[in-house]
């Protein structure tokens, strides 16, 4: 997608208040040389920002408003090192409901669904984004933020919920205690809004078959508002995001090269309109592509494919780099294994090795299935894993994201 005259207004409005507001993304500007671009050269000559940058500028460097503009903080769910602190402005605050917004009408939710928000709230920006989205379009809120499964689907019965707002790990989890406990007749649930991890086709099509419901893909990241920037309307080709807003490169993670739309690459992305913490061409490490072309839903808002991996997602074994999603497109081959699996790495006398646990049922030859699926990623990226194939249910399951790679290399 090409840079449009408007949205390079919009750029020279976010380095001007960057630039005057001494932050730390405008002290990196100051030092690069920058202080306006006339062209869509001049934009790909900006400098990337990483959130290495944002965790150095901890606590409030990136704040580029006023403070008594700033309503609230937000923090990214980093496992490592110093978190990342976003201020808020009441704009950007009211600008991600409206784009959240958007995302319910684009799933066709109305005034008169009942959404059942089970991600966290607190610093997270999850949980307060769905809220704050529903409330704009008038659907009934019901707020119970992750676990407790019990109360739950006791919830999810007596309050008729029609829309879940979840991570995909957590809607396979109650769709399998739904069916389990044998309760879906009471269960109304039309629709899942579903984000915040990478998921695959087989895990897809199973929480839509067990749930009933239809799901719609939704994207964001505390950097950037939080969920809400995108969302898949009912064609599911792809997440429409919101121009308007932020607009989308894609690079080569290498060379940091702006490719083509439809090539695959890593999302980078800038804020045309934010007040509290501006973010100019921040490589957010997903990897997708720009779709090219009109979605047959009419809708002119560009799209972005589903997302594929992360490029930290990449294990290096054996001299080969793999990603979990060639893994996960190679299990999608085989309908008796489950949508649930698990890589572990390890060193073992001196080499590297790879086992992948998959979950079968029990009219399954185990030892068959996993020689099939070993020789088959032998065939396709060059090692041959150890295969271990376990019943259904005995991977574990999460109220939050699945930790799906555990790499023992290093402990």
């Amino acid at each position: 997608m090409q840079i449009t005259e408007t949205q390079i207004a919009q750029v020279n409005k976010q380095i001007k208040a960057l630039l005057s507001a001494e932050s730390f993304y405008g002290k990196k500007l100051e030092e690069a040389g920058v202080t306006s671009i006339q062209s869509a050269e001049d934009f790909q000559k900006l400098p990337f920002s990483e959130k290495n940058d944002l965790r150095n500028a901890y606590p409030l460097g990136l704040m580029t408003a006023p403070e008594e503009k700033i309503v609230r903080i937000h923090s990214s769910s980093g496992t490592t090192g110093l978190p990342v602190i976003i201020p808020y402005t009441q704009k950007d605050v009211d600008d991600w409901a409206v784009m959240f917004k958007r995302c319910y009408e684009m799933a066709g939710m109305t005034n008169m669904d009942r959404i059942q928000i089970t991600p966290g709230y607190g610093l997270w920006t999850a949980g307060i984004g769905f809220q704050a989205g529903a409330e704009k379009l008038g659907s009934m809120v019901i707020p119970m933020g992750p676990g407790n499964t019990d109360k739950q689907l006791q919830m999810m019965m007596d309050m008729k919920t029609t829309v879940l707002g979840s991570t995909s790990s957590y809607a396979l989890l109650l769709a399998e205690e739904i069916q389990k406990r044998g309760i879906k007749d009471k269960i109304h649930l039309k629709k899942g809004i579903i984000g915040s991890e990478r998921w695959g086709e087989k895990m897809r099509k199973r929480i839509t078959e067990e749930l009933g419901i239809e799901i719609y893909d939704i994207y964001g990241l505390t950097e950037i508002y939080g969920p809400g920037i995108g969302i898949s309307c009912s064609h599911d080709c792809g997440m429409h995001y919101w121009d308007d807003y932020i607009y989308i490169e894609i690079i080569d993670p290498v060379t940091g090269e702006v490719l083509p739309d439809g090539e695959l690459g890593e999302i980078v992305i800038t804020t045309l309109v934010k007040e509290g913490a501006p973010l100019i061409r921040y490589r957010t490490h997903d990897l997708s592509r720009i779709i090219p072309g009109d979605c047959p839903c009419g809708s002119k808002f560009p799209r972005l494919d589903t997302i594929m991996g992360r490029t930290d997602d990449m294990m290096k074994i054996k001299g080969v780099n793999v990603f979990p999603a060639q893994i996960e497109e190679i299990l999608k081959e085989f309908p008796e294994v489950s949508s649930e699996y698990q890589i572990r790495i390890s060193h073992l006398e001196g080499k590297d090795t790879m086992r992948i646990y998959v979950e079968t049922n029990g009219t399954v030859d185990f030892l068959d299935l996993a020689k099939r699926i070993a020789s088959k990623v032998k065939s396709r990226i060059g090692f041959t894993p150890l295969v271990k194939v376990v019943e259904i249910g005995l991977l574990p399951r999460s109220e939050k994201k699945t930790k799906r790679v555990i790499d023992e290399r290093y402990e």
